[in-house]
């Protein structure tokens, strides 16, 4: 087999092209012919070596999240799946820049027939994040209004969408380039955060999904009304501000789950959402789709195709 590794942290020149003998499947696991693997900017920080204190990894190792393909073999006590399914799973925080996985079947669903393999791929780790930053975090109701900060990357499309189908009156933070797509998505205003401060704009949100940190996380909190809830992927938020303002902030990491990616799934199935694939590399050019990731502006996802 073919995987990406990476011997020590840094930049993106520690990734490197090896073959590797094919992994066994344990009892409890499957092994997948991977078609596509999607990049997510947790690949990239852990690859630099910014997570290692909080996601510490035996070196060398292989990076991503996410993974299409198709079931070659099984373990003894897996009776979910079986060789030929065609599945997509976030298989864990490491592993998916190979060509042969291992994953735990509780992490995978299905492949709907109606998605590629790379639309697949681009679908569970962002997919699931937007729904539990939403609704298990967010406790987002229909009738309520949300600010999707970064709506169009890879999270902030899935959440525009879903807070859309929820009923939810949404407004995205994005790029003047990407104004047209976020509301073809389902936003009702899209603020170019470039020329606006979104908190002169906004006010008495009843949930904020901040996908940036930083400052603008900061800014947050002002446009909040009194108990709403701030929500964020990438940094815990000040609780002390948040007690002041009268409102709840809380910081998440996105857990793998099987029956909920199936069930959003069947959503991507039934064209109630939809993936935006930013570009598509071959797995040698691995540190180029992370480059495209680092840079921002990325609308959806970057994508590793196998076969390429």
């Amino acid at each position: 087999m073919k995987a990406i590794r990476v011997a020590a942290y840094g930049g993106l020149d520690a990734m490197t092209l090896a073959k590797l003998d094919d992994p066994v499947p344990g009892d409890d696991e499957v092994l997948i012919d991977v078609a596509a693997a999607a990049v997510n900017p947790i690949d990239w920080k852990i690859v630099s070596g910014a997570m290692k204190a909080f996601i510490p990894l035996p070196l060398p190792f292989t990076p991503g999240v996410d993974a299409a393909g198709t079931v070659l073999a099984v373990g003894r006590n897996v009776s979910t799946l079986a060789p030929g399914d065609e599945v997509m799973g976030f298989i864990g925080i490491v592993g998916a820049y190979a060509n042969r996985i291992v994953v735990d079947p509780a992490r995978l669903a299905r492949k709907p027939a109606r998605l590629s393999f790379t639309d697949a791929a681009a679908t569970p780790a962002a997919t699931l994040t937007a729904w539990q930053a939403l609704h298990e975090h967010g406790e987002l109701r229909k009738g309520q209004s949300v600010l999707i900060h970064a709506a169009a990357g890879g999270v902030g499309s899935a959440a525009v969408q879903l807070a859309k189908l929820a009923g939810a009156h949404v407004i995205g933070t994005a790029s003047p380039g990407n104004r047209e797509y976020v509301q073809s998505l389902g936003a009702a205003e899209v603020i170019d955060y470039h020329a606006t401060d979104f908190a002169k704009q906004v006010s008495d949100v009843d949930l904020v999904l901040d996908l940036v940190g930083g400052t603008t996380q900061a800014r947050s909190w002002s446009v909040l009304k009194r108990g709403g809830i701030l929500v964020s992927t990438v940094s815990k938020p000040d609780t002390g501000r948040g007690n002041k303002a009268q409102v709840t902030g809380k910081h998440f990491a996105t857990r793998s789950d099987g029956p909920q990616l199936a069930a959003l799934g069947a959503l991507h199935a039934s064209g109630d959402l939809r993936i935006h694939i930013d570009s598509v590399f071959s797995l040698p050019e691995a540190s180029h789709a992370l480059a495209r990731s680092m840079g921002g502006h990325v609308r959806g996802k970057v994508v590793l195709d196998m076969a390429a």
